[in-house]
């Protein structure tokens, strides 16, 4: 099994779908159908599996997985995430970062005061959100854009945020 570190989730087992052990898959690529394009799939636990869509559904779509054949070993999957090896990615243009590579990232103010750590990275249509931990506050929603978010720097393992006005009080947590 690949170290921790060299694996990208890019999707989830929502659970199973029809009686012949197909199964409901979330896909968190940019384009979702690509899912199916990275080869086999790993499991946290070591388990592979190959992917077919078989058809799109309401934010998932209908998969069979090698090796799943029925409605119950499907339905023992649900919750699973499947991910791939970091080298299976296509690489990235400056400025665009994979959101795995943002979650756990310490996050500050243009003055270097601490705001919290990327808890997650959401998308609602509209772009890309930064979750904010904060440790006894509020949890801060944060747009990912280049003027809220000048700066991100993964070696440091840090983001400098510049939050629109009135979205930090003054006690930034």
């Amino acid at each position: 099994m690949p170290a921790p570190d060299d694996l990208v989730c890019l999707g989830a087992i929502a659970g199973a779908w029809g009686v012949q052990g197909a199964v409901r898959l979330k896909s968190f690529c940019a384009d979702p159908a690509a899912i199916a394009g990275y080869g086999p799939l790993l499991t946290e636990d070591g388990r592979s599996f190959g992917v077919t869509l078989l058809k799109p559904l309401a934010g998932a779509f209908a998969a069979r997985l090698t090796g799943i054949a029925s409605r119950e070993a499907a339905e023992a999957l649900k919750g699973t995430r499947l991910h791939t090896r970091r080298g299976n990615l296509p690489p990235l243009v400056e400025d665009e970062f994979y959101h795995a590579d943002l979650i756990g990232l310490e996050v500050v103010d243009t003055g270097g005061a601490v705001l919290g750590r990327v808890r997650a990275v959401a998308d609602h249509g509209a772009g890309d959100i930064l979750e904010i931990a904060r440790p006894g506050a509020a949890e801060l929603l944060l747009p990912f854009t280049r003027e809220a978010v000048p700066t991100v720097d993964l070696a440091a393992g840090r983001i400098v945020a510049d939050p629109p006005g009135g979205l930090v009080g003054d006690e930034h947590g």
